[in-house]
């Protein structure tokens, strides 16, 4: 008889947490652009919790634009392969940009996005990255702002997803996927 088990979820940031801290990052983003604007890119569609949450709170002038890039698809696992499924709206030079990602991990699609960033002039270009999971990295990078940093597991809810699943989770959840 075959049975089909749900993956089984733990808590393991609940979202009064994930307030809280929000409103910390958002506090020194705001100290570091003292009186500038600031333009968010988020990156779709993972960031979209932490972009709306972070803009609400950031205390500046505050613009807003997305970009999407996949390189996990319906895996759990990173292909290593970025692409580009969506660009920016608009020009970007000579703005003060902090890149919104959902989760650092591999450091293949932030160095994708970084690189393809610069070439466009920003004034400055930040990252403010959710999730830090370092224990994963395969190239070198940093966030300027990191809400948490986590352990090597796979995690969902807050925007992060499995096959599009578990999105709208107000906490952040490790993921354990059934065998076969």
């Amino acid at each position: 008889m075959s049975t089909n088990r749900p993956p089984k979820r733990r808590v393991l940031i609940r979202h009064a947490a994930i307030e809280r801290r929000v409103r910390e990052v958002a506090r020194q983003i705001t100290r570091d652009f003292k009186g500038q604007r600031v333009h968010l890119v988020g990156v779709l569609k993972g960031a979209c919790f932490f972009l709306v949450d972070l803009a609400r709170e950031i205390d500046l002038e505050t613009s807003i634009d997305f970009i999407a890039v996949a390189s996990y698809g319906r895996s759990s696992e990173s292909s290593g392969q970025v692409r580009m499924l969506k660009d920016l709206d608009s020009s970007i030079a000579g703005l003060n940009v902090i890149v919104v990602e959902d989760i650092l991990d591999t450091g293949l699609t932030l160095n994708y996005l970084l690189r393809l960033l610069r070439q466009r002039r920003p004034k400055t270009l930040r990252v403010a990255a959710f999730l830090d999971k370092p224990a994963r990295r395969v190239q070198p990078v940093k966030a300027d702002y990191i809400g948490f940093t986590i352990p090597n597991e796979f995690v969902v809810g807050y925007g992060l997803d499995h096959a599009e699943h578990y999105r709208s989770l107000k906490d952040v959840c490790i993921l354990r996927l059934p065998r076969g």
